[in-house]
């Protein structure tokens, strides 16, 4: 007579395979319950019925000539602005949001310093692709660009018209 089952190869073996399908399943579970993705909006007509007032804010934009630029490096961002015609660097309100994930979104409230340039830093290293606005504090206009991170070369952010 031979071994009992549960000490030969074949059985264990055998169960094996449907075990570590289950372990792999229930740990895919749990990464994606972590992981959510944010691709619809909750409150997606209130959003959309605000894009026609964002593309008012491009156009005015474009007609005071206003262009900026802005490079990331590591945690550190600076914002090159053209004011255009307005009299002075006004206080911008800088938006990173990311694609998919909006528990990464972050805005800051920046100054311009004497050469007109805008400095802060972000939270966290940034990467992937992500849209960028700027406005002043009153949102009387907006540029706004995209950008897939790292990237060495500087961002353009655009009104209406895009360069």
């Amino acid at each position: 007579m031979g071994k009992p089952w549960y000490k030969q190869f074949w059985p264990w073996f055998v169960f094996a395979i449907p075990a570590t399908s289950i372990v792999y399943s229930l740990t895919a579970v749990y990464i994606f319950s972590q992981n959510k993705v944010d691709l619809v909006a909750e409150d997606y007509y209130k959003k959309g019925k605000a894009i026609n007032l964002d593309l008012s804010r491009l156009r005015v934009a474009d007609a005071l000539n206003l262009k900026a630029q802005v490079a990331v490096s590591d945690k550190d961002i600076n914002v090159f602005f053209n004011k255009g015609d307005l009299d002075n660097y006004p206080n911008l309100r800088v938006t990173f949001t990311h694609r998919t994930l909006a528990n990464k979104d972050f805005t800051q409230m920046v100054s311009a310093d004497l050469s007109g340039t805008y400095r802060f830093e972000s939270p966290e290293v940034i990467e992937g692709p992500w849209f960028v606005e700027l406005e002043p504090f009153d949102g009387d206009w907006m540029l706004q660009g995209r950008v897939n991170l790292p990237t060495s070369d500087p961002i353009s952010l655009y009104g209406q018209i895009k360069e």
